[in-house]
This record gives C-alpha cells, structure tokens and sequence, in this order.
C-alpha cells in the first residue's frame, strides 16, 4: 500500500474525520451537523465525501442547496468535493490515482477554510486510511451494540470484558503512529456513542476500551426520526426552529435533538477562535438590521442641535 506523508501545507485548515468500519453508525449526520454548526460560528468551512459510491455526504449538501431555493432561505452551505474511488486494473495504479485525487481536493480548498471535515467510507480503502493520516479530529461514532464495538474491541461474552484490539481500532492506531512520525501532530479520537440506552453495558466496555486505545468517549445522538427526516431536505437540528424553513411546525422533538447536538459539538472542544465569534455575531446583527428600517429621527435632531458653523472667507 502506498504511503506518503500528511499534506502539510501552511496556514492548513484543522482536519476533522468522521470514520468507522460500521455501517449505519451516523458518520453522514455528525459530518452534516458538524459543518453547520462551524459554519454557524463563523468558520470558513470545506467537506469532502470519500464514499462515492453512496454520496451520502455529497445528496445531503445538495439537498440542502435545493431546500434552500425551494423555500427562498438563506442556509450555510461548505465548499464541497467528492473524491471517486479509481477502478483500474492494478492496484498502485488506482492508490496513485486516489492520491492525487485527494490531493487536489485538499489543496484546492485549503486556502480559504478553517476547519475541513471529511466523511469516510464504511469499509477499509486506501482513500479512508489518508483521511485518517491527516485527521486532526478523529470522530468515530458508534451505536449501543457490541456489534460496533466489535470494530474497536473484542469483549468477552460473559464478563464483557475488552480482551483485544477490533480491526478499525488497529487502523487507527497505525494512522496515528504514522502522523506522530510525520510532523509530531497529534490525532484527538473520539468515539461517538449514539443511541444509547438504558442498559450501560456497552457504555462500560467502551470506558475500558478507550483507556487502552487513548479515546475520548462521548454521549451522542439518540434514536431520533428527525435526523432522518432532515436529511432528505438537508436541513439539521441546529438550523432556526421555525416553520418557515422547516415546512411545518416545531415539536419537542426537533427541540431535544438541537439541545444534544449542540452539547455534543461543544464538548469536542475544537479550536474555535475569537476571531470567528465575532465574525459570525457581527454576520447574524446585519441579518436583523437588514430588515428593520433605518431610524434616522436622532440623526436628524443632532443636525438640527448643532448646525455646521458658516465657512469664514479668507
């Protein structure tokens, strides 16, 4: 398998990979989610989709371009690229390929982002293992089964136990090693627990697991129709509650959902900066100014207060 370094380029957004093995898993919907609310905070913000076979990444920003002429709204959509897969006959002909592919699309969004999120394939491919080179931020989601932490750890059947190290988990172990010995860089995993139950089973063996393996470990999304709901329009929970963008009234539901991913995305601490804040809070006062008249009555009176003194001929 061929092997370069990271692309290092100055200036370089923070890398963020949503990855796993597991299907079904959420990685499309945190990816979504996450590059609205960046963008929301005022960050420059590019996505890339390595599953060209599926495009779940890429449907959901064009769904949300879509709704947003649909509706006449204005919604924050992030520079896009999907990257194909390559299919040729041999296989260093496809990773030279691939790499380049990838290449391209990185560099010709690295100029002008903040922050890049890449959504991965649910299978081992080339392409997925350079996004996991050059991840800052490794996302792994995974739901309350030991089916997905099966990609992570093996447990024992009685004890639940972690008695070994799942296939993924190895993968990513490897990318970290590899990006320590490039640039020093560190990767920040975290593991995503969506769905979660009552039951604290699976909640105890990844605890376990992520003391071995150096994860973080954080409560995800729960069981919700909404976020299914909202992908075929590409709208997410941290969009305006109301009904003029989501086509019908608000209910609990949709309220719960954006309470849990904001805290989700606040606990992940990226490097947000100051800057941005400001930027995005300056964005939102136009937005309300726009549409209210200007008031120039105190304006006028100050002129009226204090009229301009008559020029004095030379």
């Amino acid at each position: 398998m061929l092997y370069t370094a990271p692309i290092a380029v100055p200036g370089a957004p923070h890398v963020i990979v949503i990855g796993n093995e597991k299907g079904g898993s959420g990685k499309t919907t945190i990816a979504m989610h996450l590059a609205v609310a960046l963008l929301k905070q005022g960050q420059r913000v590019g996505t890339i989709d390595l599953d060209s076979n599926q495009r779940a990444l890429t449907r959901y920003i064009e769904n949300r371009r879509i709704w947003a002429n649909h509706r006449r709204i204005k919604l924050e959509i992030p520079l896009h690229r999907c990257v194909r897969r390559a299919e040729g006959a041999k296989l260093d002909d496809n990773e030279a390929a691939e790499l380049a592919a990838f290449g391209e699309a990185v560099t010709s969004l690295k100029g002008s982002l903040d922050f890049l999120v890449i959504d991965t394939p649910s299978t081992d491919t080339y392409l997925m293992r350079l996004a996991h080179l050059v991840a800052d931020t490794l996302l792994t989601p995974v739901t309350d089964s030991f089916l997905d932490l099966g990609t992570l750890a093996s447990t024992d059947p009685i004890t639940h136990e972690v008695t070994g190290t799942g296939h993924y988990a190895e993968l990513v172990c490897d990318a970290r090693r590899r990006r320590l010995q490039f640039d020093r860089s560190h990767t920040d995993w975290v593991v995503i627990h969506n769905r979660s139950s009552a039951r604290r089973l699976v909640r105890r063996s990844l605890a376990e697991a992520g003391t071995r393996l150096a994860f973080r470990h954080l409560g995800g999304c729960s069981e919700r129709n909404v976020y299914r709901q909202f992908s075929a329009s590409g709208l997410t929970v941290l969009d305006a509650l109301d009904e003029a963008i989501l086509g019908e009234r608000p209910d609990r539901s949709h309220r719960l959902a954006q309470q849990e991913m904001s805290r989700l995305i606040e606990l992940l601490r990226l490097p947000i900066s100051e800057r941005a804040r400001r930027r995005a809070a300056a964005r939102a006062e136009w937005f309300v100014s726009a549409h209210t008249p200007l008031d120039t009555g105190d304006l006028l009176a100050d002129e009226i207060a204090d009229p301009p003194e008559p020029a004095h001929s030379p």
